[in-house]
């Protein structure tokens, strides 16, 4: 299905999520806003201002029929909102919303998924015929069956979603409204093994996007490289139903990148670089409720991180002894096979103990990536005389942004997002699970 989209659409090579985690992901494309600047909607398992502004309801607002499926808001509390950010919530799927539509006003549905969200059925990868030989492995992780074989779980999950897209697709086709319908098909964060999920790094913030539009784009099959933000979606909607865009929405609309005839990099005044953020995912550390709040700037050269706080534990406290949240444990990182594999075999060589550290260990306050050389970003530059000129051009770009975009952890107050609820649970030891 997602092939299907981009050759028949286009695919975006350089799409980034405001923040590698689900609620505030997803907050973001809602909102058409960094997630920094949602209060207590920056952080995992939280609320959001009713206030707020949403694409879909301002789409109702402008007479279109609404509705979801599963993963669309959340994890958290939805007081004081009188309706579903997405809409009305439909059980079970996409064929029953269209059963129910009024032909006579456009529509628009959020379609979600659990998939590829842990915990996976163990094995069912290499059950559905996968060659474990055959799986790619991110250089953050260690080369084992058992890591291939949960990579490879995780693959059984990205394709049962891609089917799920596939269904809906055919449904489309089926009452003739494909071509009259914009399919945007992309992920929340990435996936939820070691320095992915919860971590800037491209593993964690980099997803993949197509968007198909039926007649709309007139030169489909077109490979962008633009850096695009998820926070891009919801002014892009807005603007192709002649709604009027919130000011707040600090996304931009893809609607010109959408009409273009142009490959490659398409505005580049505009869209040189992306950035992204991170705050309390799960409250793993010691001592207090807060999180690991750190920003970055990824332009086609360069990853620049900055950590805000680099005393606390970048996924977390590995002592669940001393976890603020009883026996939380390394709680930024779902658990699951190759989390505990590395965990268990970080003291077997230097190369498993360089792994675990990458995953686990304390981060400086500053992290540079020559993405060229370095695409998996695993040695950190940001000492490096060499680079000390880029690294200060970069830094001063992405406290320039982060000002204007009102970031409190720039502008001021920012130790409030330790500080707001945090209504779920979290990753804790096997031995208290």
């Amino acid at each position: 299905a997602f092939d299907r989209v981009a050759n028949e659409g286009v695919l975006f090579n350089h799409a980034y999520v405001s923040s590698p985690s689900c609620t505030p992901s997803r907050n973001a494309i809602l909102t058409g806003q960094y997630h920094w600047r949602l209060g207590p909607g920056a952080s995992l398992w939280s609320t959001l201002d009713p206030s707020t502004p949403v694409f879909p309801l301002l789409l109702e607002q402008a007479g279109y029929q609404i509705g979801q499926y599963r993963k669309s808001w959340g994890p958290g509390s939805l007081e004081g909102w009188e309706k579903e950010p997405a809409g009305q919530k439909y059980p079970d799927g996409f064929e029953t919303f269209l059963a129910g539509w009024d032909s006579t006003k456009p529509f628009c549905f959020w379609l979600g998924s659990w998939d590829p969200h842990r915990p996976y059925e163990v094995g069912t990868g290499v059950q559905s015929g996968m060659d474990l030989e055959k799986i790619r492995l991110f250089g953050c992780f260690p080369d084992d069956p058992v890591v291939r074989s949960d990579v490879a779980d995780y693959y059984y999950e990205v394709q049962r979603f891609d089917t799920l897209v596939m269904t809906a697709i055919r449904s489309l086709e089926k009452i003739g409204q494909l071509k009259n319908t914009i399919i945007v098909v992309t992920g929340d964060n990435g996936m939820p093994f070691p320095r992915c999920k919860a971590n800037l790094y491209d593993p964690g913030t980099r997803m993949p996007l197509a968007i198909r539009w039926g007649s709309g784009i007139r030169y489909p099959g077109r490979i962008v490289d633009d850096f695009i933000s998820t926070t891009d979606i919801a002014p892009t909607f807005l603007e192709l139903a002649g709604v009027e865009i919130p000011e707040v929405m600090t996304g931009k609309s893809l609607v010109t990148l959408l009409r273009s005839k142009k490959d490659g990099i398409i505005e580049p005044g505009q869209r040189g670089y992306v950035l992204h953020g991170k705050e309390r995912h799960v409250p793993g550390q010691e001592g207090h409720m807060g999180g690991y709040p750190s920003r970055a700037i990824r332009n086609h050269d360069f990853l620049y991180v900055r950590n805000f706080k680099p005393d606390r534990w970048p996924a977390g406290t590995p002592d669940h002894g001393k976890a603020f949240m009883p026996h939380f444990w390394l709680a930024d990182c779902d658990n699951g096979p190759t989390k505990t594999y590395m965990v268990e075999n970080r003291d077997r060589d230097d190369h498993h103990r360089l792994l675990y550290e990458l995953s686990f260990g304390k981060r400086p306050a500053e992290e540079l990536y020559d993405c060229r050389k370095d695409p998996g970003q695993l040695v950190n530059l940001a000492d490096d005389p060499a680079y000390a000129e880029i690294k200060e051009s970069l830094a001063a770009q992405l406290m320039e942004q982060l000002e204007l975009t009102a970031d409190p952890r720039v502008i001021g107050g920012g130790d409030k997002f330790d500080e707001y609820p945090y209504l779920g649970g979290g990753p804790r030891h096997p031995s208290e699970e």
